[in-house]
């Protein structure tokens, strides 16, 4: 890599960041409103982007969990959408289609309907506190659980529908329970909300199927054209059902779907994002609002936290911001056969992300009876234990000058996560806590020996030469040198078949008396090479 090269495509990135992300964009410290008691967040981006900003403990969190759990767990086939792939036989997911599978082995939707899943999602083995315990060995710093997604089905304690999960299912308010082991152990607590799209969700070709019985529309919503724009009698449900969620459960963050950055919703926008707001100083919360601005750009992305799904940012963002993606490649909520992604793979990302001013909120589908499923929880307890190891170079930090080099090129956007390359050992990604510089390789190099190339000497990033290296992984010591084609490291062969491999990495005053020798310039003090 060429770092000189990379220096004009990255300095305004660097300058914006350093004003806005480092120093902080308007208001008081860590989302306190610079307003006084009596102050209120208004329907105004503007007075809005003068007061907020995002909270320190979201940016120093990194990592939290996402969980699909529904009733769509019950048929645990092709992912969360199966509820409207039974009324679609043009929809399937990884090759499977919901509209067969369901006819062999459910029946005709007129016969037996999603809503019939409902009575066997039972969630009998639930048990918030071993879920909670598990988050945390994970290394997880915030959970977001959904509470109702496309299909209807309310997983709190509704006032506005009767389909929810105090009334059906598992009759207990396991929204309630997950929020209450959450704080209890220390971890924010969020929730989100993919109902908007509920109203063009099911199809309704045949007139026998459910979704066409009125006796039904509570759940399947009625019969709208799918381009119309939502009613007012929609909004004015959604509107209960948001404020009902919030009103209840004082969430930590409220995180959206696309839905509602869909033509229609405008008139809720900016009345969700202050009314929220504003809970958040009732309860004197410092508190975070998730929008996708997916295919319409709805929010200012320094009014909220924008959410990537499945996809990354490509260097520095200047406001946080957040990937969410999950341990499967095909769904969201619990499948049979889904195909796990490695932990290796999953820690390489959120080493990536946090590299560039983001956090990564991870999914995993948990099973109909309320169990974790066994590869998911595999999954969980390797990051955590790579995080319990090295979360020093995670937790905490900001972005550096850069986010890294290497020759892997991570495309930026929603859905991109598929079109990115593996990494390996030659990207390298930085983070950095006071004056404490973190360099992470993302893979072990053939010959065991990294090289940094962005701190050569004589780097346009930090004048200083480096006066200390230590590898956080294991009791290695770090034979190191800095010359003028980077900052070599070596440490011994045993520590080879990590993740990835954290260095901390400490300046000292440039005095200016380098020395040469047969491998190129060096930092005089000589002594790093045997640490």
């Amino acid at each position: 890599m060429n770092h000189r090269s990379d220096c004009t495509r990255i300095v305004a990135t660097v300058s914006l960041f350093l004003s806005a992300a480092v120093a902080g964009w308007g208001g008081g410290a860590g989302g306190a409103p610079a307003g006084g008691d009596a102050f209120r967040y208004e329907e105004d981006f503007e007075q809005i982007r003068a007061h907020y900003r995002v909270p320190d403990w979201f940016r120093d969190a990194k990592f939290g969990i996402f969980l699909h759990w529904g009733p769509y767990a019950v048929p645990a086939y092709s992912s969360e959408k199966y509820p409207k792939g039974i009324f679609d036989p043009k929809w399937q997911k990884g090759g499977m289609v919901p509209y067969t599978y369901h006819r062999e082995h459910y029946g005709d939707p007129s016969v037996f309907g999603y809503k019939d899943f409902i009575p066997m999602f039972k969630a009998e083995r639930f048990d918030a506190e071993a879920w909670v315990r598990l988050f945390k060995e994970a290394g997880a710093r915030y959970v977001v659980p959904v509470a109702e997604h496309h299909d209807g089905f309310a997983m709190y304690n509704s006032h506005h529908t009767r389909w929810n999960v105090v009334n059906m299912g598992p009759k207990k308010d396991t929204m309630r329970m997950l929020a209450d082991a959450c704080r209890k152990a220390g971890l924010k607590f969020g929730v989100s909300s993919h109902y908007a799209l509920n109203r063009i969700y099911y199809k309704r070709t045949d007139p026998a199927w459910d979704t066409n019985d009125p006796r039904y529309f509570d759940l399947y919503w009625k019969p709208v054209p799918e381009d119309s724009l939502p009613s007012q009698e929609f909004l004015d449900h959604w509107w209960d059902r948001t404020t009902d969620i919030i009103d209840q459960y004082e969430p930590d963050l409220i995180w959206f779907d696309f839905g509602f950055d869909k033509p229609g919703f405008e008139p809720l926008h900016l009345k969700t994002l202050a009314y929220y707001y504003n809970k958040g100083l009732e309860w004197g919360k410092e508190v975070v609002f998730q929008d996708k601005n997916m295919k319409y750009h709805r929010f200012p992305e320094d009014v909220i936290v924008l959410d990537i799904e499945r996809g990354r940012m490509d260097q520095i963002y200047p406001y946080p911001w957040q990937t969410d993606t999950s341990v499967g490649r095909i769904s969201w909520g619990y499948i049979e056969n889904e195909q796990y992604k490695s932990a290796d793979y999953l820690l390489d990302e959120l080493i990536d992300i946090v590299s560039k001013n983001g956090c990564l909120l991870l999914n995993i589908g948990p099973k109909a009876d309320g169990t974790i499923p066994a590869p998911a929880e595999a999954i969980l307890r390797e990051m955590g234990a790579w995080l319990k190891v090295n979360g020093e170079a995670i937790y905490g930090t900001r972005p550096w000058k850069i986010h890294g080099e290497g020759p892997t090129r991570v495309e930026r956007g929603h859905h991109s996560e598929k079109r990115n390359a593996e990494a390996g050992p030659r990207d390298i990604r930085f983070t950095t806590r006071g004056d404490t510089l973190y360099a992470i390789a993302l893979g072990w190099p053939e010959d065991g020996r990294f090289r940094i190339e962005s701190l050569a000497l004589g780097n346009p990033w930090e004048a200083r030469p480096v006066g200390q290296v230590e590898y956080l992984g294991g009791r290695s010591t770090v034979r190191w040198r800095q010359a003028d084609d980077g900052l070599h490291l070596a440490i011994d062969a045993g520590e080879s078949g990590a993740a990835a491999y954290a260095f901390r990495i400490h300046f000292e005053p440039d005095n200016g008396d380098r020395t040469g020798d047969e491998g190129g310039a060096t930092t005089e003090k000589r002594k790093g090479q045997s640490r």
